[in-house]
């Protein structure tokens, strides 16, 4: 089921299961615009193929994923290890890591500042000749 909400997996028991990878696709792309970061700089940080984080950040090819990919994205994303898998199952993500307030205030205080150098060398390059 290529693209829709819910796509049916088989289990290790062979049990079929129905997973939420459109709340999985959400919550990446959100978290990718919250962080700044693109595709490519989760899958390298994650260490995880491109086309892995391609597929789930636009909900293709909804297949059953190692549990492995969704904690190391989850980690690589600031989450707890067990986010994606608990949105993919349906469950609450849970709380938010205990370091992850602290990142996005001082990601906050970056960016901040950085609009200030830009100001300051905007004004700089206004009085040279």
């Amino acid at each position: 089921m290529i693209g829709t909400s819910f796509g049916a997996e088989i289990g290790n028991s062979g049990e079929s299961m129905t997973k939420d990878w459109q709340a999985v696709a959400d919550a990446i792309a959100a978290r990718l615009v919250e962080l700044d970061m693109t595709q490519s700089e989760l899958a390298q940080r994650a260490d995880v193929a491109l086309e892995t984080v391609r597929e789930l950040h636009h909900n293709l090819r909804t297949r059953r994923r190692s549990p492995r990919t969704l904690s190391v994205l989850s980690q690589t994303l600031g989450w707890s290890d067990d986010h994606l898998l608990n949105l993919a199952a349906g469950e609450p993500p849970g709380n938010r890591s205990a370091g992850e307030g602290h990142i996005l205030a001082e990601l906050a205080s970056i960016r901040e500042t950085l609009a200030g150098i830009g100001a300051r060398l905007d004004s700089i390059e206004h009085r040279l000749p």
